[in-house]
C-alpha cells in the first residue's frame, strides 16, 4: 500500500520541479523553513491542514492534487527510492554537463608563440 507521505512527498518534488522551484523558494512561497520542506519531502515530517493549503498554492495546485496517485509511480515501475535515485543521476549529469561547458569557455586562450 502506497503511504500518504509518499505520495504527498512526490507530488511535492515533481510540481516544484515543472515551476522550477528549488526547496529554499517553495520555503519562502510557504512562508516556513527551507528544513521544513526537506522533512515534509523525505517523508519524515507530515504539515498541518492549514500548512498543506500554504504549499498547495505556492505550488499553484488545488490542495487534494497533493495527493493524487495519477503520476505517482506504479509499484511494477520500481521503488520510489529507484525513482529518486534516476532522478538524481539525471542531476548529476546535468550538472556535470554545466561544469565541463563552464570550466572549457573559462579555459585561457594559448598564448601566442608558446
Amino acid at each position: 500500500m502506497i503511504s500518504l507521505r509518499s505520495v504527498l512527498a512526490f507530488n511535492m518534488k515533481v510540481q516544484r520541479q515543472v515551476l522550477g522551484l528549488s526547496q529554499e523558494r517553495l520555503a519562502e512561497r510557504v512562508d516556513t523553513s527551507t528544513h521544513y520542506i526537506g522533512m515534509i519531502e523525505s517523508e519524515k515530517k507530515f504539515p498541518s491542514p492549514e500548512m498543506l493549503e500554504r504549499i498547495a498554492a505556492a505550488l499553484e495546485i488545488d490542495a487534494p492534487a497533493l495527493f493524487s496517485t495519477k503520476s505517482y509511480p506504479s509499484p511494477g515501475a520500481g521503488t520510489m527510492a529507484e525513482f529518486q535515485e534516476e532522478i538524481i543521476d539525471d542531476i548529476r549529469q546535468i550538472l556535470a554537463y554545466r561544469v565541463g561547458k563552464l570550466n572549457w569557455e573559462r579555459k585561457p586562450a594559448p598564448r601566442e608563440g608558446a
